[in-house]
């Protein structure tokens, strides 16, 4: 260590003040939800403000829910876009077209991009498609926009 760094060491804790510890990488929200069975994977930065992932289940069936959230509010919509063996309804794959659907609403300008305005839209592909202010800060939220917790629970490890 530098004497340079071990001053600044040393006056930050003279301060008491001390350095953040090491940020949270979104690669390292890849997790393991509901058990042993299902994952949060896929995880993207939308930009301002915005993440997007996938919660993927898999044990006597399947399916994919997209989760899009605004990170400073915790507004988020979830639509399943893939099942198989779940609900009693033919099974279904529309994960392209839910992607694309994201895709192109992060694209719009800030100014006009809407959470409702996405779910209307992912309502059209996915099934189950809901809304809702979720009071807790996402995995993702917490790798790229720290800042923009507010009032949330902080997500507290993978």
């Amino acid at each position: 260590m530098g004497a340079a760094h071990t001053a600044a060491a040393m006056t930050a804790l003279f301060l008491g003040w001390a350095p953040p510890a090491a940020a949270l990488a979104l690669e390292g929200c890849v997790r393991v939800v509901k058990g042993w069975n299902g994952w949060e994977i896929r995880h993207r930065d939308l930009g301002h403000g915005r993440v997007a992932f996938a919660e993927s289940w898999s044990a006597e069936g399947t399916y994919l829910d997209l989760i899009v959230t605004e990170c400073d509010s915790g507004d988020t919509v979830r639509t399943r876009v893939r099942e198989e063996m779940v609900k009693d309804r033919p099974a279904f794959n529309r994960t392209a077209r839910g992607v694309e659907i994201v895709d192109r609403h992060a694209r719009r300008s800030p100014a006009l991009f809407s959470i409702d305005a996405l779910a209307a839209d992912l309502a059209d592909v996915g099934e189950d498609t809901d809304v809702r202010r979720v009071p807790a800060e996402f995995c993702a939220c917490a790798a790229l926009y720290p800042e923009l917790r507010g009032e949330k629970t902080a997500f507290e490890g993978v």
